[in-house]
């Protein structure tokens, strides 16, 4: 197949060091930095989604960060077709594209070239589907799924509310399983994906004292502003790690001393979730977080190749 020029995939938990890596990978390789990570798209979430830095993307560009605001979600085709723009506008400036990130869904979807179901939201459906979650939790919605396409609830979290009443809103306005809607057209890159672990011995303390500088730096005055601006609690960029344990401290339904346990606590299993995503899709070469050498290295060989 004819390739469109290289793309290089940095995948891996969050708290690992992929922006820092990114960042040298980009410096040394004359790169671009294409986001994939499903929060740090929105505006005003700086702090609790780790975004880079002004300095961080003042030393090498970023792309699909701050790209839409927190009540305005973007389904995974579009934010598909911001990547692929992304990439076809660093290709075209004859500079390198770096997909980073740790949500599965986004590396996944541009790699492998998910053919998304282009079935529009549904402000009405997706209360109503909001309100099973709210009185019967995400069990509810994963038994409707399991009824309406089995082989999407196979696949997807089954405690991943935004993800179940996405899959269930398609099935339910188009009359078709979501599972039977999705194809795979592998985009016309030659595509090196390196994935970088920490041992979760060394990444949980790190993620603790990570979440300790977050709220030093005022993630709870983020939130708080978050809800006097009106955007609300609800809305799935606010269900997020740090977000919506701090959203319950705010509303009085807990200390902040047992919020930040929550927090700390979510986080460890996300990242459990993470690492399973990773396991079963994609084929990346792993790399300890702290072999960025060897990492440089096999970039440098990689590149070599083609010529």
């Amino acid at each position: 197949m004819r390739s469109d020029g290289e793309l290089i995939a940095l995948i891996g938990a969050t708290g690992v060091g992929k922006t820092a890596l990114a960042i040298q990978i980009a410096q040394r390789f004359n790169g671009e930095i294409v986001g994939a990570d499903s929060r740090q798209i929105y505006r005003y979430m700086d702090i609790g989604t780790a975004k880079p830095t002004l300095a961080e993307r003042a030393a090498a560009p970023h792309h699909l960060i701050d790209v839409t605001e927190p009540d305005q979600p973007l389904t995974l085709a579009e934010y598909q077709r911001l990547a692929y723009a992304a990439i076809a506008d660093i290709h075209a400036r004859g500079k390198l594209p770096l997909l980073v990130g740790g949500t599965g869904q986004y590396v996944t979807a541009v790699l492998e070239g998910w053919s998304a179901p282009e079935v529009p939201p549904d402000p009405t459906l997706r209360a109503e589907l909001e309100a099973i979650c709210a009185a019967h939790g995400t069990t509810a919605l994963f038994e409707q799924l399991r009824e309406l396409d089995p082989v999407s609830a196979a696949r997807i979290d089954p405690h991943n509310a935004r993800r179940l009443i996405r899959a269930l809103e398609v099935c339910i306005l188009s009359g078709k399983p979501f599972s039977a809607q999705r194809q795979k057209v592998p985009p016309p890159y030659r595509v090196l994906e390196i994935g970088l672990y920490m041992p979760r011995q060394a990444l949980f303390p790190r993620l603790d004292a990570r979440i300790e500088r977050m709220m030093q730096d005022g993630l709870l005055e983020e939130v708080a502003w978050l809800h006097e601006r009106g955007y609300d609690p609800r809305l799935p960029a606010l269900s997020g790690l740090g977000y919506a344990q701090l959203g319950a401290h705010l509303r009085g339904e807990c200390s902040l001393e047992d919020a930040v346990t929550a927090f700390k606590r979510e986080t460890r299993a996300f990242v459990r979730r993470q690492e399973t995503w990773f396991r079963h899709h994609g084929a990346p070469e792993w790399f300890l977080a702290t072999e960025s050498a060897a990492v440089l290295e096999r970039i440098a060989a990689w590149l070599h190749e083609e010529k």
